[in-house]
């Protein structure tokens, strides 16, 4: 194993919560920041975690309502939605050296955390995973893969190289990529038309596909030309077979939130791609009357 790094998990949800585990099962000492009932199970059960590619097992972590010592990394597993109340929970002076990691959809958060925390301490990451808080401190994992991307232009190369490995070493296939603008408008490019095309219709991909398929494919062309224009490159044919691929069935997370009644990332994922088109004259009238469309319902 590599040294036995101190990890925070802000948010041990389905993401936070499956990352808290696997670092725990691999000899790393995890700090769960949380409310106080569920840093109280946490405490006292441990999590519990169904995969398929990780077996069952339960793993013993220390849970708190505030990180209190100084960590090697701070993982930020929370949604957008609860961001800003859930950084009370990691103070800044509390946090030494640490590396910030949010795992957040969007392009604008690292700009707002390195205004907290320091510009060379945070390192944006995008996973790629399928995994759900059945209750605190049961995680079921449903996806065959978890697959994370670190990034983080100001930081050191050799602290992103040195938390990938730890990652990897938990079973966390983790690459190390050099263009930050790149690799979060990747997942941008390919979040958003998702997210706001089955939110809109209530649809899964399937039938948002077939159904709207010239709104998905406006969508994709918008995204992508917004992408370019920020610097990072993009692919709409691409996109759109990887949606073709996509099972029938599949649902974004945005669409979960809005059937649960929860509330939706839709200024993380749609409010910023708009700002990011105006703030580069670049059009994206489809883009604009279905986020104005979500937003009059309510959302």
């Amino acid at each position: 194993m590599t040294t036995r790094h101190t990890v925070a998990i802000l948010g041990p949800g389905g993401t936070g919560g499956l990352l808290a585990a696997l670092l725990s099962r691999s000899g790393h000492r995890v700090i769960c920041l949380a409310r106080e009932a569920t840093a109280d199970t946490l405490r006292g059960t441990g999590i519990q975690v169904r995969s398929g590619q990780f077996g069952e097992f339960t793993a013993p972590v220390e849970a708190d309502t505030e990180l209190r010592e100084p960590v090697d990394a701070c993982l930020i597993a929370v949604k957008h939605t609860a961001l800003d109340a859930a950084l009370t929970r990691v103070p800044p002076a509390a946090l030494g050296d640490a590396l910030v990691v949010p795992l957040l959809n969007g392009v604008e958060h690292p700009a707002a955390l390195r205004a907290r925390y320091g510009r060379d301490r945070v390192a944006p990451a995008v996973i790629r995973v399928e995994s759900t808080r059945l209750a605190p401190g049961v995680i079921e994992h449903g996806s065959p893969f978890t697959e994370m991307d670190l990034t983080g232009d100001p930081v050191p190369r050799t602290r992103l190289e040195d938390l990938a490995a730890v990652l990897s070493g938990a079973g966390v296939t983790t690459r190390v990529l050099g263009d930050e603008t790149a690799a979060l408008w990747a997942k941008m490019a390919f979040l958003a038309p998702f997210a706001l095309l089955t939110t809109r219709y209530g649809l899964p991909l399937g039938e948002a596909r077939t159904r709207h398929r010239e709104e998905l494919e406006s969508l994709v062309a918008e995204t992508a030309a917004v992408s370019r224009a920020c610097g990072a490159p993009a692919d709409p044919a691409q996109a759109l077979s990887r949606y073709d691929a996509f099972p029938p069935s599949a649902k974004s997370s945005m669409q979960r939130d809005a059937e649960a009644g929860r509330p939706l990332e839709l200024d993380a994922i749609g409010g910023a791609l708009l700002r990011a088109a105006d703030r580069h004259g670049v059009p994206v009238p489809v883009t604009a009357r279905l986020v104005g469309e979500l937003r009059a319902a309510g959302h």
